[in-house]
């Protein structure tokens, strides 16, 4: 600011003596020597009030400069009067006038103009993220953890335990309105900090968008739901089936996705490496997968049925003995214990198929699904002592399926695909909770599901060693009550009761029986 009022005053200075030197320049030196003294009398007059008028001009600038200054100086006095007030003095807008007669723009107007074409990077809050915004770029961290306490009751079950279910932290943004992309980080992974997505998605219009990189393979509604947003505390024994079911239903690759319609038809088609995620392809085929989804009323506000979607989905790999790949686990979900054998080799084709159906309205929310599973053994041998050598034996099958529901006892409405916005949060934000001191959002939540699962057995008879595949043909099922406590937009706390019919147990020396599980969770999420 000292610098900027002695820049000024010494532009007065000059100003004021370039003004006044012309001024006191003599008369008669301005005019030609020689005859004609009319006309160099006449020629002098000219130039007198030629240079009067220069010299009030100059005094006007003067004055200008005069009262800047002194609006700089007050500018000043104020700031240092008021420190707290944040407001400094400001550079002000001025024309200056040229030699010429024309004007330029001060620096502070120009440096006005360029901020308007290059906007300066800003913060802010969407409502549902934090951003940061810098040209055509724009970034969001993103982040959840969960915290579960698992109790078991039943012959065999595992311990009662505090685990971190998971804890993963990341980015979303955009580049422009046609590059979306995600950086999902998990540091809960049994293999410790894993890359869990990593993408982008190109989008040139609704009904054709290309995603590249890892993540889920999009098979069925159930897996598709966020985590966050999972009506029970651990998805249902359907879930066995998906696709990379053991790594987070991820994998490298590449889709096209569409909502065709506003989204009265919405479509997917992947390619995908089709054995887990950060993993190479043990096979010259990628695992294919095409997937249907229909909102026939979606458009139709006045209808019971608008929130009503069905759909069906269907997947081809391959599996290579060689690579010692294996068949699906059949351990549940929530761990309670292993309902097949683990696990037999296979080689071959790998086919799922699938059929789902929603129907969310107001407070109420109902969700179907079923899954069926073929992984192929093609001379895969019996894998017994004495075996029978490289033979083809029948593939694995496995079929499962749920229905649940849910409903909204405090009269929030329930999305589809996101918490629902809390009336009356506890401990946080809200316009209907004076002091956040709300009861939050309840919801109740019952599941019936169920699973199968064979591997037929052969005989081969020889002369000399006669051998045989056993056969396993396992099932179970599960009844699951629920609550979930939503303590605003931001926090939620779930307790789940279940009760798993082991029907056929897979183990040696166990008996059919029910185990009871507890099933506990609180989540944060940002």
């Amino acid at each position: 600011m000292r610098s900027l009022t002695q820049s000024l005053l010494l532009v007065l200075f000059f100003v004021a003596t370039g003004a006044l030197g012309e001024a006191q320049q003599p008369a008669g030196q301005s005019a030609a020597p020689g005859a004609g003294g009319a006309a160099s009398a006449s020629a002098t007059r000219e130039e007198v009030n030629q240079l009067r008028q220069e010299v009030a001009e100059q005094r006007q600038t003067i004055e200008e400069l005069k009262a800047m200054v002194q609006k700089l100086i007050e500018a000043k006095a104020q700031e240092a009067a008021n420190p707290q007030s944040g407001e400094g003095a400001q550079l002000l807008n001025a024309t200056l006038v040229t030699a010429q007669g024309g004007t330029t723009a001060a620096p502070a107007q120009q440096l006005a103009e360029k901020k308007e074409t290059s906007p300066a990077p800003s913060a802010g809050w969407n409502g549902d993220h934090f951003f940061i915004r810098a040209g055509e770029f724009q970034i969001m961290p993103n982040g959840y953890f969960q915290s579960d306490y698992r109790g078991y009751k039943g012959d065999g079950a595992p311990n009662n335990t505090f685990v971190i279910r998971r804890a993963r932290f990341g980015f979303l943004g955009n580049y422009g309105k046609y590059y979306d992309y995600s950086v999902l980080l998990d540091a809960a992974a049994s293999n410790g900090l894993t890359l869990r997505d990593l993408f982008i998605n190109i989008k040139p219009a609704p009904y054709a968008q290309f995603q590249v990189g890892q993540f889920k393979e999009p098979f069925a509604q159930e897996e598709m739901l966020a985590v966050t947003n999972t009506d029970f505390v651990e998805r249902s024994l359907a879930s066995l089936l998906y696709p990379q079911a053991s790594t987070a239903y991820r994998s490298p690759g590449g889709q096209v996705r569409g909502d065709v319609d506003g989204g009265v038809v919405q479509y997917w088609v992947g390619a995908f490496n089709g054995k887990g995620i950060l993993t190479n392809n043990t096979t010259n085929e990628p695992e294919v997968l095409a997937r249907l989804r229909f909102y026939p009323w979606r458009k139709k506000k006045d209808s019971m049925f608008q929130g009503f979607a069905f759909g069906g989905a269907f997947a081809h790999g391959r599996s290579r003995g060689l690579s010692n790949e294996t068949s699906f686990s059949p351990t549940l979900p929530d761990a309670a214990y292993t309902f097949f054998p683990c696990c037999f080799a296979i080689n071959g084709g790998i086919e799922r198929y699938n059929g789902e159906f929603t129907w969310v309205r107001g407070r109420w929310a109902v969700r179907g699904e079923y899954n069926e599973l073929l992984q192929k053994r093609e001379n895969v041998g019996s894998l017994q002592v004495g075996g029978i050598g490289f033979t083809t034996l029948p593939g694995i099958r496995a079929r499962a399926g749920y229905v649940y529901a849910t409903y909204m006892v405090t009269g929030e409405a329930k999305p589809e695909n996101a918490p629902p916005k809390v009336k009356h949060p506890l401990l946080g934000p809200g316009p209907e909770a004076p002091g956040g001191f709300g009861w939050g959002a309840w919801e109740l939540a019952f599941r019936y599901d169920k699973i199968e699962a064979k591997e037929p057995g052969v005989s081969v008879p020889s002369q000399f060693t006669p051998t045989a595949v056993p056969t396993f043909a396992n099932h179970t099922d599960a009844f699951t009550f629920g609550t979930n406590w939503y303590l605003n937009n931001w926090v939620k706390y779930q307790a789940n009761f279940s009760v798993d019919r082991l029907g056929q147990p897979s183990t040696t020396g166990a008996l059919p029986q029910n185990y009871y599980v507890v099933l506990q969770r609180l989540q944060f999420r940002f």
